[in-house]
């Protein structure tokens, strides 16, 4: 069955909460800036609510699993209710993705208070290696999204912030060839030699993008000895 999966097997539990917790914070967060700058798509749709049952998609998180790609629900958004609608959609566009990089940042202290306190050292092997296995993934699963969401292509939040960005002509001409960006992005992610030089170089787990982070942090929260052997050890 592991051939099957784009994750260890015996990671999956970790990974599958750490997915739900990541896609719906992240969905969550787009939701509710809307809603505060006026807009009450969203709202009106139940999608305010850090309940993962109105987020998640079946489909998108079972190709996560096998294919390491998914998606969540599209939260409903109306900017032309918002009274800034460039620059409150922007905003509404970009909580996502910074809400995974916060839920990463979060990882990371965490990590460093168990690793300052000590509070490890009083529990078993086993809990020790589950702890790893789970702020690993929370960590590193959560800057890849943070990273991958703002490439600037359909349907990403990355391609709508430029959207907002860019000149209103510009704009325009983005919006006529949007079925072009699509089919790049599809092509880019469901067949494996474009993706093997494009997305995996850069947002794999053996990448150099995601271990100039982890070299990064820890740096950052030197000493972390057992996460980096976290990081060993779910590699």
């Amino acid at each position: 069955m592991e051939r099957f999966l784009w994750y260890p097997l015996e990671d999956l539990p970790f990974i599958v909460i750490v997915l739900v917790l990541a896609f719906t914070v992240h969905e969550f967060a787009h939701a509710y800036s809307a809603y505060k700058f006026g807009d009450h798509t969203a709202y009106n749709a139940g999608r305010v609510t850090l309940d993962p049952r109105v987020h998640l998609d079946v489909l998108g998180t079972i190709l996560i699993l096998i294919a390491g790609f998914g998606w969540a629900k599209p939260v409903p958004v109306n900017p032309n209710r918002f009274k800034r609608p460039r620059l409150m959609g922007v905003i509404v566009s970009a909580v996502g993705p910074l809400s995974n990089l916060a839920l990463a940042v979060l990882g990371i202290f965490a990590v460093y208070v168990l690793n300052e306190t000590a509070l490890l050292d009083a529990g078993s092997i086993g809990v020790r290696k589950a702890l790893v296995h789970f702020f690993y993934y929370l960590i590193s699963m959560n800057l890849l999204l943070f990273i991958f969401n703002l490439i600037p292509l359909p349907p990403l939040d990355g391609y709508r912030i430029i959207q907002d960005l860019v000149p209103l002509h510009v704009r325009y001409k983005m919006d006529q060839n949007v079925q072009w960006g699509i089919f790049v992005f599809l092509l880019i992610v469901f067949i494996p030699p474009l993706r093997a030089v494009t997305l995996e170089p850069l947002f794999g787990y053996s990448s150099n993008l995601l271990w100039f982070f982890q070299s990064l942090f820890e740096r950052v929260f030197s000493p972390m000895d057992w996460f980096r052997f976290g990081m060993d050890f779910a590699s």
